[in-house]
């Protein structure tokens, strides 16, 4: 069982396009463009020996720049959400064992880079995606703890002028990418750090 709660108050990657997106005509001239956030019910789930999962969330956007991830059309927190509920299974109920999963930074801030040559370059905006989750595994009967980090970042720089469905494409693409970098580096680490927390363990060794 996965439940959520909100308490309220490096990785180096290129950048690279891609994502899920429907086109859905608005006019002859027009076309919108809805995103969904990257789903990981592709691989099997990691079955941990634990009663419970917490999604524990710490962030709280601030919605003033230069944080931007309220204006992103996929959320940073929510994926990361949707991720713990893909890729981990409580599956040993007769643990009192708990798995927290602490989303502590899901954020996006933009930046501005004046052009040097304003005739024959634009300025350009320069975004920082970051993600910065743990997973702690606690035992009260032992009153012992493992955990492991990621801390897992993306930029991307674009003509200050691109229009909203462009600039949308491009953090889209962004966040896929962040977050299929991020599924390698903590599925790796869980194996590796949490390993003796495991049931479903592969059959060599996993490492980043």
């Amino acid at each position: 069982m996965i439940s959520l709660r909100k308490i309220l108050p490096v990785l180096t990657l290129s950048v690279l396009l891609s994502g899920c997106a429907a086109w859905f005509p608005d006019s002859e001239d027009e076309k919108i463009a809805t995103y969904s956030e990257p789903r990981y019910t592709s691989s099997e789930p990691i079955q941990l020996k634990v009663s419970q999962i917490k999604v524990i969330s710490e962030f709280t956007p601030s919605f003033t720049r230069p944080h931007v991830e309220h204006l992103f059309p996929v959320s940073i927190e929510k994926t990361a959400k949707l991720w713990a509920q893909d890729r981990l299974k409580a599956a040993d109920f007769s643990t009192k064992r708990i798995a927290e999963v602490i989303i502590k930074d899901a954020s996006v801030t933009e930046t501005l880079e004046p052009s040097e040559n304003k005739i024959f370059n634009s300025d350009r905006v320069r975004y920082r995606a970051t993600l910065v989750m743990t997973i702690k595994i606690t035992d009260p009967e032992n009153m012992s703890q493992a955990s492991t980090n990621v801390d897992a970042w993306r930029e991307l720089a674009i003509p200050a002028n691109t229009d909203i469905a462009e600039k949308e494409q491009y953090w889209n693409g962004m966040v896929t990418k962040l977050f299929d970098e991020f599924n390698t580096k903590m599925t790796a680490n869980i194996y590796q750090y949490l390993n003796m927390y495991v049931i479903n363990k592969p059959l060599t060794p996993t490492y980043y």
